[in-house]
């Protein structure tokens, strides 16, 4: 059997579980945002600050993937949401039926807002439909705005992109006009919002954003 059409097999195998997945959250009026970044980017302090945020007006799960620890699930455990440990032995990405099975332990009644830290990677992770509402892409100034360029997949299927430590961005070679033009070549349709952790920046709107997306799916339930 050759090599692509395995991947073939591999991705239509996922869309299948994909489709069951999407069926039962959407069931449950579950908002799931697919969280994505390269290691580094500041994706699981991002999802602490949304949590912090959050948890008061609505209830909330995380899934958290990695390749081997759980150190990112202990961060978020503290922040008393519950959470779903996935390691994946060393593969890249979340597929669907790892979701399917961390979905048995969560009780999705009542669940309004599930965030899916995927593994570090802006490769993988992009091509495996895991049962999200949205792919959001986490992109720090401190990795440099060639990204887009580099990886476009990320940016392509992302409906926001998050610029993260934009505090240092000073003390850095970070084109940021160049980077926005970059990802609008390639997704036109994208939002962007730009953060930073230790400053607590541009999270009251990146709030409002979620909330407003997960009442309206409550909505429309």
């Amino acid at each position: 059997m050759s090599e692509i059409k395995v991947v073939t097999n591999i991705l239509k195998a996922n869309d299948e579980l994909n489709a069951v997945n999407r069926k039962e959250l959407d069931e449950k009026g579950v908002y799931v945002i697919n969280l994505m970044s390269s290691p580094g980017s500041g994706k699981t302090s991002i999802l602490e600050k949304i949590l912090s945020k959050l948890k008061a007006d609505m209830k909330i799960a995380v899934i958290e993937g990695d390749l081997y620890t759980t150190m990112d699930a202990q961060r978020i455990e503290a922040k008393g949401v519950p959470v779903v440990q996935i390691n994946t032995g060393g593969a890249c990405h979340l597929d669907a039926y790892m979701i399917k099975d961390a979905l048995t332990n969560l009780n999705l009644d009542g669940l309004e807002l599930l965030i899916v830290e995927n593994v570090g990677n802006l490769v993988c992770p992009a091509e495996f439909e895991i049962g999200e509402d949205m792919k959001v892409t986490v992109l720090s100034t401190t990795e440099g705005n060639d990204k887009p360029l580099k990886y476009p997949l990320a940016f392509e299927k992302a409906g926001v992109v998050i610029l993260n430590k934009i505090d240092l961005i000073e003390y850095t070679n970070f084109d940021k006009g160049n980077f926005f033009d970059d990802v609008r070549s390639i997704n036109d349709k994208v939002i962007f919002f730009e953060t930073s952790c230790t400053k607590d920046l541009g999270f009251d709107e990146l709030c409002l954003w979620i909330k407003n997306k997960v009442k309206n799916k409550q909505y429309n339930c």
